[in-house]
This record gives C-alpha cells, sequence and structure tokens, in this order.
C-alpha cells in the first residue's frame, strides 16, 4: 500500500507554484487569508485602508461605465491572474480588464490563465514605490499591455508600458491630467480630479 504523504507546509517550503496555491487554500489556517505568488515567493495580503478602497470604487465606476457602455471587454477585481509560462507567478490586482478578444465566456470558475490586457494597482501605504514598481514589471514581462500605479496620497498615476526595445517605460501623470487606456482599452479617457475627488 502507497505511503500518503502531506503536502509540505508553508514555513517548510522555499518557494511555490500556483498550483500549490490550490491546496494550500483548502488548509484551515489559511482559508480566510489572501495570497499572491511573486516569482514562487508567497506574499500575504493586508486588508486595504478606506482612503484605497474609495479611491478603487472611483475608478471602477469609470470603467465599468465605459465598458458596459462600449460592450469591449470584462472587467474584475483581486482576481488571481497568471501565464501558462510562469508557474510561479499568480497575481491579484487591485482592478484588471480584458478584452473581448482575450476572454473567455462564461467567466472561468478559477484563476486566468494569462495576464489581463490592463492592470491596476493602488498603493497601499505599506507597499513601497518599488515594489509597485516590480509588479508592474511582472504584469509587462507576462503580457499585459499597460499598468496603472495609483498612488492616492501624490494624485497621481504611474502609466507603464513596455517600449518597441522592451523596455520599460513609466510617465507619471498628476491629478491636473488624464488617464487614457491606450491599446488595452482604447477610447478611455479620464481626467484624474475625477478619480481623487
Amino acid at each position: 500500500m502507497a505511503e500518503m504523504i502531506a503536502p509540505v507546509r508553508p514555513t517548510e517550503r522555499l518557494r511555490y507554484t500556483v498550483a500549490d496555491m490550490d491546496w494550500l487554500a483548502q488548509l484551515p489556517e489559511y482559508a480566510d487569508r489572501h495570497f499572491e505568488l511573486i516569482e514562487g515567493e508567497l506574499r500575504e495580503m493586508a486588508p486595504v485602508g478606506e482612503w484605497h478602497g474609495s479611491v478603487a470604487i472611483n475608478l471602477i465606476f469609470y470603467l465599468k461605465a465605459y465598458v458596459d457602455r462600449q460592450g469591449v471587454g470584462r472587467l474584475t477585481t483581486e482576481t488571481g491572474y497568471y501565464a501558462l509560462d510562469d508557474d510561479e507567478t499568480l497575481l491579484a490586482p487591485d482592478i484588471a480588464f480584458r478584452k473581448l478578444d482575450t476572454m473567455t465566456n462564461p467567466p472561468v470558475r478559477g484563476w486566468v490563465e494569462q495576464m489581463p490586457d490592463l492592470a491596476v494597482e493602488i498603493k497601499s501605504p505599506r507597499d513601497t514605490f518599488a515594489h509597485m514598481r516590480r509588479k508592474a514589471e511582472l504584469y509587462l514581462r507576462r503580457g499585459t499591455q499597460i499598468v496603472w500605479l495609483v498612488y492616492p496620497e501624490r494624485r497621481g498615476v504611474d502609466v507603464c508600458a513596455l517600449d518597441e526595445a522592451g523596455a520599460i517605460v513609466l510617465d507619471f501623470i498628476d491629478e491636473t491630467g488624464s488617464l487614457s487606456g491606450g491599446d488595452a482599452l482604447p477610447g478611455f479617457v479620464l481626467e484624474l480630479r475625477r478619480l481623487f475627488a
């Protein structure tokens, strides 16, 4: 009779895969906790503050109105995304958008097996700028077209994309400017003063 081997507990592991996240979520001590997986490293996601949540709702409101009116794709919040060629990174953007031609219908029940076309990360007080930019790079190198890094305290957004040579370009837009969806969400424009109102 084959011996059953229990999965290695998180404290005993150094690197994880997307498949590990399934059994991890089933462990009683991790059932109500939220994690991301960044290049094999498990990172717990803490609850966010009121300002973060308010900015997220404002942005979702404007994005949802545009997406519904234009019928161009699907929005999600805190949904797990990963690239099929990378089983060590599972990200849960605050807001994500997928174009019609890149999404499944109906929505998948589990994590999405490709990165979103647009990913939005809103900075929490415990996030560092370096961490935010690292996440932008993770998205972009795995197929996301545009990443918006939203900084409520600075009242601005870093728009991140890859140039033709594959280098990451960051363009900071303050509250006097407008946010554009670019190729990921064509035609979408938002005056940032509305987002931070």
